[in-house]
């Protein structure tokens, strides 16, 4: 019998090797049990049964033994874990932000169209087929439709000047917009599409190999670049190659708006809603400048142009507020009859906001006015609130030190006009800056 037991216990310790948790050691016992009465070597049931009941008893209290002592370890190591988590919260706290993840800086489109519309053309009035009167060409092109676009579109079919007679002696400040297109891949040769701001009369005909006073832009979608090329009459040349992702054909991206801003030397260059150019000193010459589209493509290619829209911009805040002590927008919006700023109003403020930080010692006064609808006393108060919200604007959001802004408002006192039409009263809804 002892005999027995002994065997019984070897085999189930065997199993236990091999065994994990409570329902392991069950079906040890079970096969325990199956081998034993197999073999043929038990005397009876019941002497087999009485001697698996007691390994069953043993086998059943050593797992419990290790289930408590699994507990305990699981317990401990959790806390411990949950001290280092803490430990490792804490520590990333403290850690600079360099040793964290890295921080994407994102900007916002900042164009903003000029208001007062000089030039304006989608070539709906005309045939497919003609070609714009108001264009001037040493190439060829025609008017036409192109599936899936709603719009007449100018097809500049042979390399060459485009010149509108519309877009004539520069102002300083002025907006182009316009939406090109090409229907082909071109390679990677030649220029690609220009545009030719030019001192020289000589120059608007030309598509490469140009003089001195010519600043010019080249976007090229068979490269995807935007190159930029400035000839001073006096100093050095300037060359710059950009990419451009917005404008490939080789990833199907064969349409693209683009925006131009010029304020008086400086010029910003959009492609959709990215920013690719902003340079301080585009503009060198101290003469009006004129203007052409000039394509230049190796490979036979269309190239399409539509939706041109021409107009005089406001002032750079920037120049207007420090050398001339003050400057006066319609572009920070507020809610009817409310000193809530509108979100679009973002642009100007941001340049008020870049105005101060580069010129740390200046001071301003923030005056607002208000249109005459509505009671003198109201509008007195709407005015001075609004000049107050521009002020927290400025100080919470950009960071200027709220006691170099002090504020006023003068309701409708001051109209700029006779308040007689809603475009009249859109004018007199201004918020002034005064250098003090």
């Amino acid at each position: 019998m002892n005999k027995l037991i002994t065997v019984l216990v070897f085999m189930v310790f065997n199993q236990l090797s091999f065994a994990q948790e409570t329902t392991v050691g069950e079906r040890v016992i079970k096969n325990a049990k199956d081998k034993t009465y197999s073999r043929g070597e038990q005397k009876s049931d019941e002497t087999v049964d009485k001697a698996l009941n007691k390994v069953e008893e043993g086998i059943t209290g050593l797992f419990k033994k290790k289930d408590k002592k699994k507990k305990k370890e699981e317990a401990e190591q959790q806390e411990e874990s949950s001290e280092q988590s803490a430990e490792e919260s804490q520590e990333s706290q403290s850690q600079p932000l360099s040793s964290k993840k890295p921080v994407k800086s994102n900007s916002k489109f900042d164009f903003v169209a000029g208001e007062k519309e000089l030039y304006f053309d989608n070539f709906d009035r005309l045939a497919v087929g003609d070609f714009p009167a108001e264009f001037n060409t040493n190439a060829s092109g025609e008017i036409v439709n192109i599936d899936g676009q709603s719009v007449k579109w100018l097809s500049m079919t042979k390399n060459g000047a485009f010149i509108p007679d519309n877009i004539k002696k520069l102002p300083e400040n002025f907006t182009l917009e316009f939406e090109v297109g090409i229907n082909a891949d071109p390679t990677n040769n030649y220029p690609g599409f220009g545009l030719n701001f030019t001192t020289e009369q000589d120059n608007l005909m030309l598509e490469r190999f140009f003089s001195k006073g010519i600043s010019v832009i080249y976007l090229h979608p068979g490269a995807a670049t935007c190159s930029v090329q400035i000839m001073p009459s006096n100093g050095s040349e300037v060359n710059n190659e950009i990419p451009m992702p917005q404008w490939n054909v080789r990833t199907n991206d064969n349409f693209v708006k683009v925006s131009i801003w010029r304020q008086k030397g400086r010029i910003r260059v959009y492609v959709n809603e990215d920013k690719l150019v902003d340079i301080p000193r585009f503009f060198t010459e101290n003469k009006a400048y004129d203007f052409a589209f000039f394509r230049s493509f190796f490979d036979d290619c269309e190239v399409y142009l539509t939706n041109i829209r021409y107009a005089v911009a406001g002032a750079d805040t920037r120049n207007k507020l420090i050398t001339e002590g003050r400057f006066v927008t319609n572009g920070i919006l507020f809610d009817v009859n409310s000193d809530n700023i509108k979100p679009e109003s973002g642009t100007v403020l941001k340049e008020i906001a870049t105005t101060l930080q580069e010129n740390p010692t200046v001071r301003v006064k923030i005056i607002g006015h208000t249109d005459s609808d509505g009671a003198d006393a109201a509008n007195l108060s709407l005015s001075q609130k609004r000049a107050v919200a521009v002020k927290t604007a400025l100080s919470s959001f950009y960071g200027i030190e709220s006691s170099r802004l002090e504020t006023d408002g003068k309701g409708e006192s001051q109209p700029l006009n006779k308040n007689a039409t809603s475009a009249e009263k859109a004018q007199n809804r201004r918020v002034e800056f005064i250098k003090l």
